[in-house]
């Protein structure tokens, strides 16, 4: 390959960035002289100003490394052992949104180096460049082999002869899902354990080998949505064999960190603009409740138990079998993580989580501390932006002990949009005085490499944990000074591994199991997990130990186990829970996974008197067998306990899938008062099947439902169990609330119920009132059998003009129902009175595609006149009234979005969407809502076998049921058997063009009302 060419940039522009100062969270002094308020907006995004907008915490100070055209927006960083930063850039990243140009040559990897000591970068080479380098999302460099994630390959680049330049590639895994999409493969870490580990977002669902066959789990069995959940973590051998998945149920979690304990922390994404993200600590194999464990479904389907506000809904934190989080973060978009063990850093920031938020545009430290089996955490701002174009993407550790941020530098953060393609920007934290320098270590030798084993940059570990492997014996006496020495557990746990892993000696182990620290202990077990000792009998050794942090380590490490000890010592384990820590009862839960008959057995056969003690509520609460389910049934129909405490139990039914629970929850119908609530909750854990066989269950039935009518309850227990004598009651409700979304749903449930007669009966009647209510009520339905009604009334001359015009409105009100005026108009088949009426029906259609064609065949079609789009320069001196931007936002957004508690929950909540993008960025977001669609809230078209077509957000999809979530708030529960096929919309749902429907004055309203709503303290 051609070496591409360093470049070495000016003394001039190196002054430039070196005279930026380093700056702290407690300097009010302009940097260099000139006010940040005082600058224009362009001037605000110059090189030399970038400190302006940033400020970090006390004690630290933060410079600038390199800025563009060094490097252009860096998505991931990594920093090797002579201190360079390697760079993959994402030039290329989502190519023709907002028109923005391509780079045919490809996305780069580039190497950044300080070559004079002062800290600012002097070089960029490219190491790599090429076609199929698409915005890749990360980098993990390791001595001479280099490896980069973009879904769907990992790719492993080689510099044979050590030039600085790639001199060949291959493929290391493929067949990754995601393909230019954030929720792809994201970046490796090389471990303490001598393995990486990986992550990939819920795009990515299977992983493929070079070689093209689907990689097998540690289970053998083939890793893909078959067995697993949305997004995953990953862990293997350093040469791709060996792959366990280590975690599941994940939306996007983006880099998974691993301390010398082996302990593993990463954070996850929201659904945007529910202020969910989250900060997680990963239980091996465990289940972190994005998605519905045993259905799939999405987490704003209703369910039995139902968490009490969106952050927690959205993980489905009250049902068993999901770990809980460690710290959720509210709104944000997280970014990479790592574990810092330096001592450069001030003491709070010192081994735990450093993690980049490029939504809140923030780098924050999470000080853990220890709280039963699991952790409590808090949250200290490092880098804080008021730059809101500052996003840090990736966090490193230098060979220093400084911290190393790459800034992709946007006025958007992914979204699958980018505003700018030309900047981005490195910096580094550190202390006061610090200088960037990069202590030199002799690798050659093993008290040289042992040192550097020590050393907080990974990059100098890997190379030094190879290099010991190498050496073997010769390197045990220093490896074990270290380990046997009183310094630093985790110096002393990194020693551990190199031994265990080389050496292949159980004394290690032994050594550890009975360390008097409970982290090495831990470590020990895990060390006899990963090299397949005599896992019982440590755990054996461990069982009775009195941190419960280790015996939740002996829980999880009988996952899967099936030695004839396994279930004694699980029994014992779970004989410790006292019904308080939920860490350690998922621990259990893990434990027990595929073997909850022989494990629930021996724990009830062990300690007969467990069912007087809450430990024993909470473990029947999360079993997965037929032996707890009577003692589940029983602490559901508690009479003496409040309803409230009882719905856990009842929304554990839905994880058992035995036959067992049915019979025992019809015993559990009752009459008497008291008895609607309860019979509510057992028929929605019946099967139609078992209802429709049941007399008693029928009889409960229809008392619930006369107890429910006229609610969105009502509506979902007809339609479950098919109870046409309903009819009327629907035919009732779709007329009195015809302008709702409930009375569109009973107006399409009359129908769907055999219900025609009775609608034509009031369409035929002398009750204008009723039936005009009918006609809007079936307006929104677009079903095949509603839009049939209405062609037949708007097209008859049997019916008065009022109520024909009325009918032809109504024809455009749904998705299916315009693409059938287009076809109407077409066809001429809509008689010439008549056109103005179904004109104006699609006339709020979200395509404007459909407005404009529907409008040429309007008698004398005037011209539309275009606004031109306003620009930010025409907006930012209009002085605006929050009274009236409240106005603004309610008349235009609040169909779809949500505000400060009003509006709907179509689109993304906006509550704080002042704090994620800045007001250039909103604005291009009204202008071209499909340029940066949020996923999640795509819109998809679904065709259904009756001829019908829908249109809306797919909320939730399973293999039996669909939710489709429509403007306004309402929703559609659709069985996946009458949909014929499903396509995702290239356009976004919310119309384009919206501009042309407001004043300049009331664009620069909401504009000001958008970039107000930010996160509060």
């Amino acid at each position: 390959m051609q070496t591409k060419p360093t470049l070495t940039y000016s003394c001039v522009f190196a002054f430039s960035i070196a005279v930026l100062v380093a700056c702290n969270s407690n300097d009010s002094a302009p940097v260099v002289g000139i006010n940040r308020d005082t600058l224009s907006g362009d001037q605000t995004h110059l090189p030399q100003n970038a400190l302006k907008g940033l400020t970090v915490a006390s004690g630290l100070t933060i410079q600038v490394m390199a800025t563009e055209p060094m490097l252009k927006n860096p998505t991931n960083i990594d920093v090797d052992e002579r201190g360079r930063v390697w760079v993959t850039e994402a030039y290329n990243y989502r190519p023709g949104i907002n028109g923005n140009p391509t780079n045919p040559e490809g996305d780069r990897i580039v190497i950044l180096e300080d070559k004079n000591g002062d800290g600012v970068f002097d070089t960029s080479k490219v190491f790599y460049q090429g076609p199929e380098l698409n915005a890749p999302l990360g980098i993990a460099v390791l001595g001479n082999r280099v490896i980069v994630s973009q879904s769907p390959y990992v790719w492993i680049f080689h510099d044979d002869n050590k030039d600085d330049v790639s001199d060949r590639k291959e493929v290391l895994f493929q067949g990754i899902g995601g393909e230019q999409h954030d929720h792809g493969v994201h970046s490796f870490t090389f471990a303490p354990d001598g393995k990486l580990y990986f992550t990939f977002g819920n795009e990515g669902k299977t992983l493929r080998d070079k070689s093209g066959k689907v990689v097998l789990d540690q289970d053998g069995d083939a890793i893909g949505p078959k067995k697993y959940k949305e997004g995953m973590v990953f862990r293997c051998e350093v040469d791709g064999t060996n792959v366990e998945c280590l975690g599941d149920n994940f939306r996007n979690n983006f880099e998974v960190a691993v301390d010398s304990y082996g302990g593993l922390w990463q954070s996850d994404n929201d659904d945007d603009g529910n202020k969910s993200t989250r900060i997680n600590y990963v239980m091996q194999y465990g289940n972190y409740g994005y998605k519905d464990e045993m259905t799939g479904a999405g987490w704003q389907v209703n369910r039995t138990n139902i968490e009490d506000s969106t952050p927690l809904k959205h993980w489905h934190l009250n049902d068993p079998g999901v770990i809980p989080n460690l710290l959720q973060t509210g709104a944000g978009s997280p970014t990479g993580m790592v574990i810092y063990e330096g001592s450069l850093l001030p003491a709070s920031f010192q081994n735990g989580m450093i993690h980049c938020d490029a939504g809140p545009n923030v780098v924050r430290g999470y000080p853990v501390r220890k709280a039963g089996a699991g952790f409590t955490a808090d949250s200290l701002n490092i880098v804080k932006g008021s730059d809101q174009w500052f996003r840090p993407a990736d966090i490193c550790v230098a060979p220093d002990g400084s911290l190393i941020i790459a800034d992709w530098y946007d006025p958007g953060v992914g979204g699958h949009a980018a505003g700018d393609q030309q900047m981005g920007r490195i910096y580094r934290v550190a202390p006061s005085g610090s200088k960037y320098t990069v202590p030199v270590f002799e690798y050659t030798t093993a008290d040289g490499c042992v040192k550097a084993l020590q050393n907080p940059n990974m990059a100098v570990r890997h190379r030094a944990w190879t290099a010991l492997q190498r050496m073997g014996a010769t390197a045990k006496p220093q490896l074990e000074g270290l380990w046997k020495s009183g310094s630093d557990p985790r110096m002393r746990a990194r020693a551990f591994w190199i031994l265990t892993k080389t050496f292949k000696d159980a004394t290690y182990i032994q050594q550890a199991v009975t360390d008097g620290d409970p982290d090495i202990r831990m470590m020990g077990l895990r060390a006899a997990v990963q090299t397949d000792m005599n896992v019982t009998g440590i755990i054996n050794q461990l069982v009775d130990d009195n941190d419960a942090q280790v015996r939740r380590e002996c829980a999880l490490a009988l996952h899967h186990n099936k030695s004839a000890a396994a279930s004694a010592l699980w029994a014992k384990l779970a004989s410790k829970h006292d019904g308080k820590d939920r860490w350690y009862l998922e621990a259990l839960g893990i434990g027990a996974d595929a073997q909850w008959d022989a494990y629930f057995s021996a724990y009830e056969k062990t300690f007969p008197d467990a069912a007087q003690n809450a430990g024993f509520k909470d473990i029947v609460w999360r079993a997965r067998t037929d032996k707890a389910v009577p003692a589940l049934a029983r602490f559901a129909a508690q009479q003496d306990v409040n309803i409230r405490e009882r719905l856990r139990y009842f929304r554990a039914f839905d994880f058992n899938k035995g036959l067992a629970k049915n019979a025992l929850l019809l015993n559990m119908i009752s009459e008497g008062e008291g008895s609607l609530e309860q019979n509510k909750i057992v028929l929605r854990h019946l099967t139609a099947g078992i209802v429709k066989a049941s007399p008693v269950a029928q009889k409960a039935l229809k008392e619930v439902i006369v107890s429910l009518t006229g609610t969105p309850e009502y509506l979902q227990l007809v339609e479950r169990y098919e109870v046409k004598t309903e009819n009327q009651n629907l035919l009732d409700l779709s007329v009195r609330k015809n302008g709702e979304s409930i009375g569109r749903d009973a107006a399409r449930l009359l129908l769907k119920h055999a219900g025609t007669p009775l609608a034509w009966k009031v369409i035929n009647g002398n009750d204008t009132t009723q039936r005009n209510a009918l006609l809007k009520a079936m307006g929104r339905v677009g079903s095949k059998e509603s839009l049939a009604i209405l062609q037949t009334v708007a097209f008859s001359k049997r019916y008065d003009t009022v109520t024909r015009s009325q009918a032809a409105r109504m024809i455009g009100w749904s998705w299916g129902g315009e693409e059938l005026v287009l076809k109407l108009l077409k066809d001429g088949r809509v008689s010439k009175e008549m056109i103005p009426a179904v004109v104006a029906g699609v006339s709020g259609a979200w395509r404007g595609s459909v407005r404009k064609e529907a409008q040429s065949y309007l008698p004398n079609a005037p011209q539309a006149e275009q606004t031109a789009m306003p620009a930010m320069r025409d907006l930012a001196g209009l002085k605006t009234d929050a009274v009236e931007a409240k106005k603004v936002f309610m008349q235009n957004c609040a169909t779809c979005h949500q505000m400060k508690g009003q509006g709907f929950a179509f689109g993304p909540n906006l509550g704080e969407i002042g704090s994620k993008l800045p007001k250039e960025s909103l604005l291009e977001s009204i202008l071209h809502p499909s340029s940066g669609i949020a996923f999640g809230y795509e819109g998809w078209e679904i065709k259904m076998k009756d001829g019908s077509v829908k249109s809306g957000i797919v909320a939730s999809k399973t293999e039996t049921d669909l939710q489709l979530n429509y403007p306004g708030g309402s929703k559609e529960e659709i069985k996946m058997s009458d949909v014929k096929t499903m396509n995702r919309l290239k356009e976004s749902l919310m119309p384009a063009g919206m501009h042309q429907t407001m004043s300049v004055q009331e664009l620069a309203s909401l504009l000001d009302y958008l970039a107000a709503a930010k996160k509060t303290k």
